[in-house]
């Protein structure tokens, strides 16, 4: 046991950025908000017992998740993005445009105006707003007077669930809405990367191009990003390690051969490493000109330590590198390890780099049969270790990826991407549309791979103590050493088994509502939700979040739940929507014994049924615990 205990000291470093991320995580998912100046003080602390050698590894181990928990809180008090305090309707502001984003049915409009003009505080708040049909675009830098309708960024829906209102604080934006009219006060020409998007998106006229290039997330048309889902390869439409690693070895090719045929250069220095440098130049372009996002930014960290790497003759695949990425990353943003982008690139990467530097996997000889096993390798291993992330955040895990990724996958790589990015940065017409011609083709085939059985199976709700085991079980498949036994799969497997159970016994709500109350769910006998109204435009995401917890099917119609005199009942539980049926039933509901909770869109004030009555965000378990959504956080 004690030479099992110390063979596990070569890979301690690499236990670091997942005590980082689960310090972090504890924070975030915390219900109430820690006092700013003990958690600096702590912060302080545990970053200078991190580096002294002589502290025992356990307590190191502790500093270092309490230095994550700490971080996160620091870094939030210091963001201070400004908060909304109400809705404002048919309200006029002005402002300054700093992006817009495309998505397939509509343009977003980010403005930044002063967070006084919205009752938002001081500073500078940034709003994003959905622009109407018929409402003339402005360009990027232009100073505009719009009439808009603004909404504070909603909270999660149920607990443990996506939280929007602290993804908007921590991306700097303090709310959303729409406009039906914008006018131009004072037209100025922006030198922002944006302003090179926005025009390099006018020249193009492509979707392919704004995904793949410009890093638009929305802009391909929402039915066929359902069928890409289900065949697997929903990954291409985020840039990330797939398209850094094709624009990366595109350049180096480019270059090494440019550098080959240039004696100057060869007699001095070995042409893959001038390659290199002119190559890493092409990605950082790359990287701002796809909006720097944090699965673009981890597979950027990484090409980098790559070829610093190739550059000093050391391995550049290895789990050390993209250990100290997944630590930059956590240093620019905590926040990023509550997001799907960082989970899912990263998990990715993780089970890639183990499968090839530890398992070391024995390749055929034959080079097409290589390039085939090392393709359906490659994606079983990164199924498997992103499927609870996947899980978990869409409900739902394609049966068919290996498919797509290994029929699909390389038409993407070898025809569509080199035909976008030409006509992209050389303003050429024909390769876009030829790329177009071979995507319409490839989606006929993804159509029929879609339409399969199981193509797309639903997942029940995953909780957060299931993914801490899924999480804790990678961890020991992947960083703990073995002597004769093989530990790590023996606590891979214990972990696995116990994030199964936590899936399986965990129960299901049968009451949902909103944080406003406005929203009820009431779940059937039959397993099936009804709402009491089939549309609600303030609460758009609630419907497939609540749908998603009851192991249903998202984006199906709504079914509507009828009421009774005003009044819906189910169970011991009454919900009443409209205020006439609330005045005149509330004393009856107090008085009645069968009645155990009352909820109401209009607020109560009843000392005679101060004990029934629920307010805010909550769900409602079958022994009829309450579970309320977090609302007191800073973010909120």
């Amino acid at each position: 046991m004690r030479d099992w205990i110390n063979s596990q000291y070569q890979n301690l470093f690499l236990y670091v950025p997942f005590l980082m991320a689960g310090g972090a995580a504890v924070y975030f998912t915390s219900e109430h908000e820690p006092s700013f100046g003990g958690t600096f003080l702590f912060m302080l602390l545990c970053g200078g017992l991190m580096f002294i050698k002589r502290v025992p590894v356990i307590l190191r181990a502790v500093c270092i998740f309490v230095f994550g928990f700490c971080y996160a809180c620091v870094f939030t008090n210091l963001i201070d993005t400004p908060k909304l305090t109400r809705e404002l309707h048919n309200y006029n502001i002005i402002g300054t445009v700093k992006s817009i984003d495309y998505v397939n049915d509509k343009s977003r409009i980010y403005l930044s105006i002063d967070s006084a003009d919205i009752k938002a505080g001081d500073g500078v708040a940034n709003i994003r707003v959905s622009a109407s049909d018929g409402v003339v675009l402005p360009n990027i830098g232009d100073v505009v007077r719009a009439n808009v309708g603004l909404f504070k960024p909603a909270p999660a829906y149920a607990p443990e669930t996506f939280d929007y209102a602290r993804w908007a604080y921590f991306n700097k934006l303090t709310a959303t809405g729409y406009t039906d009219k914008i006018e131009i006060l004072d037209s100025k020409n922006s030198y922002r990367i944006s302003h090179l998007r926005n025009m390099l998106h006018n020249r193009s006229n492509s979707f392919l191009a704004d995904t793949l290039v410009l890093g638009y997330k929305g802009a391909i048309p929402k039915s066929d990003t359902s069928i890409w889902t289900a065949t697997g390869i929903g990954h291409v439409w985020s840039i990330s390690g797939f398209h850094m690693t094709l624009v990366g070895g595109w350049l180096f090719l480019i270059f090494y051969f440019i550098f080959r045929a240039t004696p100057y250069v060869t007699r001095r220095t070995p042409a893959k490493i001038p390659a290199m440098c002119c190559a890493w130049i092409g990605l950082i372009a790359y990287l701002f000109l796809s909006g720097t996002d944090v699965a673009t930014t981890r597979a950027f960290l990484m090409a980098t330590l790559a070829f610093i790497a190739f550059i000093f003759g050391r391995s550049a695949i290895s789990m050390r590198n993209i250990a100290i990425a997944f630590c930059v990353i956590f240093l620019i943003n905590p926040h990023y390890v509550m997001q799907a982008g960082f989970q899912l690139s990263f998990a990715a990467a993780f089970g890639l780099v183990w499968l090839f530097t530890v398992i070391k996997p024995r390749m055929p000889t034959n080079k097409i049969l290589c390039v085939i096993y090392a393709t359906v390798l490659t994606t079983i291993v990164a199924t498997v270790f992103t499927a609870p992330f996947v899980a978990m955040l869409f409900g739902a895990i394609p049966f068919y990826g290996l498919i797509g990724n290994l029929f699909l996958l390389p038409i993407f790589s070898f025809a569509i991407m080199p035909l976008v990015f030409i006509g992209v940065v050389f303003n050429i017409v024909t390769p876009i549309t030829v790329a177009h011609s071979i995507y319409d083709f490839l989606f006929g085939v993804a159509t029929h791979i879609a339409d399969l059985p199981f193509a797309s199976i639903t997942m029940p709700h995953i909780s957060n103590a299931a993914i801490v085991c899924f999480m804790i079980g990678f961890m020991c498949l992947m960083l703990v050493r073995n002597l004769k036994w093989r530990v790590n799969y023996i606590l891979f497997t214990m972990f696995m088994m116990a994030g199964i159970a936590c899936v399986c016994f965990t129960p299901r709500p049968i009451f949902y509502a909103s944080y406003d109350n406005e929203l009820v769910a009431f779940v059937r006998d039959d397993g099936k939700q009804e709402f009491n109204k089939s549309r609600a435009s303030n609460h758009y995401f609630a419907f497939n979040t609540w749908k998603q917890l009851n192991g249903e099917e998202q984006d199906t119609p709504n079914r509507r739940r009828k009421h009774e005199n005003g009044l819906y009942r189910y169970g011991n539980i009454v919900y009443v929507q409209k205020f006439v049926p609330l005045m005149k039933n509330i004393d009856k509901l107090c008085r009645d014994d069968s009645v155990k909770y009352i909820v109401s869109y209009y607020e109560i004030n009843s000392n005679m049924c101060a004990h029934k009555i629920l307010r805010g965000g909550f769900v409602i378990y079958p022994n009829g615990r309450v579970k309320h959504t977090i609302r007191n956080r800073r973010w909120n």
